[in-house]
């Protein structure tokens, strides 16, 4: 029989490690593809860890308790695949036929995409494996549904997108290129040492803290970071949200917050203006996605953040983006959410009025290429025109602040993505039905 080693998959953006809560299974137990062997905690989320493919449990390498970094073996799975004949690589004109089932019966642990290839997503050995007989890069993978739990990529997938792919019908854009320049590598800078006094307090940061303070760094690294500010009237908001409020909540069952108003107004110009949802690959490849994932920013009651998604958040509604707003919300301040709901994101949003800030420079959350602040709505004296003529009103406004990479996001393109979702939101309809 041949020998697998299980893996402790990557479980979110910026989680390294995790701690081993509960064995599912014991050695010698016989599992099944996808089946729950492991239960694990990070500072993010508790989960559990599937098993890439069936067999039996030879060895458990870690106990209940252990801290296990990503990437790491925690578990060794014999498997029937070496009593398989070796197969043939498979056709193009194969996939769409039972002559491909030969290729996910009989996995090669060691025939994966390329190492310098990396994603956050957790794909089995036989993903891998057929992605490489298939020549699929990295981020074709990453830009493929998963049918599977918690949204993981099944062999049914890649072979669906295979042969979507052949008969000319993928949507995947074709990816821009652009000379490397080399750049040599300034001397890293070195903190200046801090002066402590008898009354001073030093602590060491928790593991989330660290590996946010480490995201922060690498992508300001990363991305030439440009900002952009633009001042939104949003009286018709305010108003038509103090006057529905109630009503809302009975239809739905929902508090109705400005935070899924304001989300569904990115939605809109993201749609409008898909060019801002994309990544850099490779460092002169432009990644464009398909799906408008809407990660929005949320402080913990430690002080730390995460920064759940909203799937496909241009297909909901109002009331559907209520509710997923609300039980994200209330799930990460109780530290129940999901790996996949951690995962995925295309665009951030943070809401920085939250905290009573007008506006804030936020930092890109990688590998995205954008994200949006909201500022606080404060009441101003204003001009407003009317057919006799020009009156002093009082007006609701509130700043937004865009923070983009200038590699792939110019001034023209971030200035009027975000002049597009104030736009939206000072032409809301206030006759609107909820």
């Amino acid at each position: 029989m041949a020998q697998i080693e299980l893996l402790l998959p990557k479980m979110g953006e910026s989680v390294a490690e995790a701690t081993v809560i509960k064995w599912l299974v014991n050695e010698g137990d016989t599992i099944e593809a996808d089946q729950a062997v492991i239960e694990i905690a990070t500072d993010k989320v508790d989960s559990e860890v599937p098993a890439p493919e069936a067999g039996v449990i030879s060895k458990l390498l870690c106990k209940e308790g252990d801290v296990v970094q990503v990437g790491q073996p925690i578990a060794i799975i014999e498997t029937g695949a070496a009593a398989a004949p070796a197969p043939k690589p498979v056709a193009t004109a194969e996939i769409n036929t039972p002559a491909a089932a030969p290729v996910v019966n009989s996995p090669a642990p060691t025939a994966i995409v390329a190492e310098s290839e990396k994603s956050d997503r957790f794909y089995s050995p036989l993903v891998k494996n057929i992605a490489k007989t298939e020549n699929i890069s990295m981020a074709e993978l990453d830009s493929i549904a998963g049918s599977g739990a918690n949204g993981r990529v099944t062999k049914e997938d890649v072979l669906a997108y295979l042969g979507n792919r052949n008969n000319g019908s993928s949507t995947t854009k074709p990816a821009a290129t652009a000379p490397k320049v080399e750049v040599k590598s300034a001397p890293a800078p070195v903190a200046p040492a801090p002066s402590l006094s008898g009354s001073d307090e030093l602590v060491e940061m928790d593991r989330m803290r660290k590996l946010i303070a480490d995201h922060m760094v690498m992508s300001k690294k990363v991305s030439p970071h440009v900002s952009s500010f633009v001042e939104a009237d949003v009286t018709n908001v305010v108003l038509w949200r103090e006057r529905n409020k109630a009503r809302f909540e009975k239809a739905y069952g929902e508090k109705l917050t400005y935070t899924p108003i304001f989300l569904e107004a990115v939605a809109r110009a993201i749609r409008e203006m898909p060019a801002i949802n994309c990544q850099v690959v490779d460092d002169n490849k432009i990644l464009y996605k398909k799906n408008i994932n809407i990660g929005m920013a949320a402080a913990l009651p430690t002080g730390n953040l995460i920064v759940p998604v909203i799937k496909n958040a241009d297909q909901l509604n109002l009331a559907g983006l209520t509710r997923a707003v609300n039980d994200l919300a209330n799930r990460a301040r109780k530290n129940a959410l999901k790996p996949d709901e951690i995962q995925g994101g295309t665009y951030t949003v943070s809401n920085v009025g939250t905290f009573g800030n007008v506006f804030g420079t936020p930092i890109i959350n990688q590998p995205q290429a954008a994200i949006l602040a909201l500022g606080a709505i404060k009441k101003k004296p204003a001009v407003i025109e009317t057919p006799t003529g020009d009156v002093i009103g009082i007006r609701h406004f509130m700043f937004l602040s865009h923070s983009y990479d200038h590699r792939v996001v110019d001034g023209a393109l971030g200035g009027s993505f975000i002049r597009k979702v104030a736009d939206f939101l000072e032409n809301f309809d206030i006759e609107r039905d909820i």
